[in-house]
């Protein structure tokens, strides 16, 4: 049964309680029935206006609205997994695959939901009324070309809210979704407890976060209210903001009495952009292996990982000290692995059905990304990167190649792959300590 006494103030003043009456009979009634009658569509509507994007074959027309094309790929993720969800990942899946989109800027995530996921109804929010006329004219696209929906069931409705608000009341409604996609900008993450509330157990949740300030230790006290992670300068900000998104979430899911399992991570260099997919599980976990602190010594380069009960621990022990206060800790926030390994492979497998691992679209292969992703899978590695220019400088070597070093490191027993999320940069279960040694024997047989 889900938790209803964690909703903050905000949650529920989004919307009354309802009366014991009322809250029987919402629940007895179909989503689709239930829903406001917000978009009334037209037999004698005009044409829509011609499309000037695509997106893996899906046409449609940005107009005024925000619309990023380098942001394509972590789309295309997202309709690999929500499909795959929807095939095998629901303990019904003769019901309804019902998604919501509560950011949708021009619509085009919620028309590829439609089009390529195959959802039965996705709900479109965007608090911009502005767009409305660019949302509807896009979505009715993909009406056009179906046949006439059952009488009383809706494909589409598009609606003007504030996120945070639409998700509580459907969530009083007795409304859950399949799949949840919260395309925010900056690091605000006063939505992710509603919209934890509003999925389905065992659903999926598409989280977005653009705060790289947070990310990079500009903005401790706006990471640590939105995610309740301190964060600090590291050398490998981009998977700390994965991390603290991750992190933040499973916090959220923890007081509400179930845990989270990260689907996917993703980092885009053009926002920056942190996207991550988590799957809501049902029970707590023991809310300590996977959620903890990360220091890293700036004296001997060397990361690691902490738990809540070893904070009066915390320190490197390296005998060279070049710096009066040489260990950076930041967390708590997640410190397990960032992908679902048999997700991934799962996910490349439909992209290579569907001919969209080869093709290069705004410069990502997915098969090259979700390859990567893979490999970083691997429960060895530990958290963080380590870019060739750090081992190069402490070695006091030329950078060795990456392909190279990582072989070299295999060899010698350790884990090592690419990481999708620092460009020249490996993750490595080898102490930095044994890379520069490796580096160097390297050079030297060159």
């Amino acid at each position: 049964m889900r938790c209803r006494a964690v909703l903050n103030p905000i949650l529920t003043a989004a919307s009354s309680p309802l009366p014991p009456a009322a809250t029987m009979a919402a629940a007895a009634i179909s989503l689709h029935h239930s829903l406001t009658p917000i978009v009334q569509l037209s037999r004698h509507r005009r044409a829509p206006p011609a499309c000037t994007h695509s997106e893996r074959g899906v046409s449609f027309d940005p107009s005024s609205a925000f619309y990023r094309s380098d942001s394509a790929a972590g789309r295309d993720l997202a309709v690999l997994a929500a499909t795959l969800h929807r095939r095998h990942g629901r303990p019904d899946p003769s019901a309804p695959f019902l998604c919501l989109d509560a950011m949708c800027g021009c619509g085009v995530r919620a028309l590829r939901y439609l089009s390529q996921a195959g959802a039965d109804f996705v709900w479109a929010n965007d608090a911009s009324e502005a767009l409305r006329p660019v949302i509807l004219a896009n979505l009715s696209r993909f009406e056009r070309g179906s046949p006439p929906p059952e009488k009383g069931r809706r494909k589409w409705v598009v609606s003007h809210n504030d996120a945070t608000r639409l998700l509580a009341e459907r969530y009083l409604r007795r409304e859950h979704f399949d799949v949840i996609d919260v395309d925010s900008f900056g690091g605000d993450a006063a939505y992710v407890r509603a919209a934890l509330l509003a999925l389905k157990i065992g659903g999926l949740l598409y989280l977005t976060s653009t705060d790289w300030r947070s990310a990079r230790g500009y903005g401790s006290r706006s990471s640590l209210s939105s995610y309740g992670a301190y964060v600090r300068p590291m050398p490998y900000p981009n998977e700390i903001g994965l991390r603290m998104v991750i992190g933040g979430a499973a916090r959220e899911a923890a007081l509400l009495g179930f845990h989270i399992t990260p689907i996917f991570s993703y980092f885009a260099y053009h926002g920056p952009i942190y996207r991550v997919m988590i799957q809501l599980c049902n029970g707590k976990d023991d809310g300590i292996s996977n959620y903890g602190f990360i220091c890293h010594c700036k004296s001997c380069g060397q990361s690691q990982t902490f738990r809540f009960d070893e904070l009066g621990q915390i320190s490197c022990g390296c005998p060279d000290r070049i710096d009066i206060d040489p260990v950076t800790v930041v967390g708590p926030l997640w410190t397990g692995a960032l992908h679902d390994a048999s997700f991934l492979t799962e996910m490349l497998t439909l992209a290579n059905e569907w001919g969209w691992a080869y093709t290069v679209e705004n410069g990502v292969t997915l098969e090259k990304l979700l390859s990567m992703m893979i490999e970083e899978s691997d429960p060895r590695l530990p958290p963080g990167y380590i870019r060739l220019d750090e081992i190069s400088r402490r070695a006091k070597v030329n950078s060795p190649p990456l392909g190279t070093l990582i072989n070299s490191l295999r060899k010698e027993g350790f884990s090592a792959c690419r990481s999708h999320i620092g460009a020249n940069a490996i993750k490595t279960n080898c102490p930095i300590a044994s890379c520069i040694n490796i580096a160097r024997g390297i050079r030297n047989l060159r």
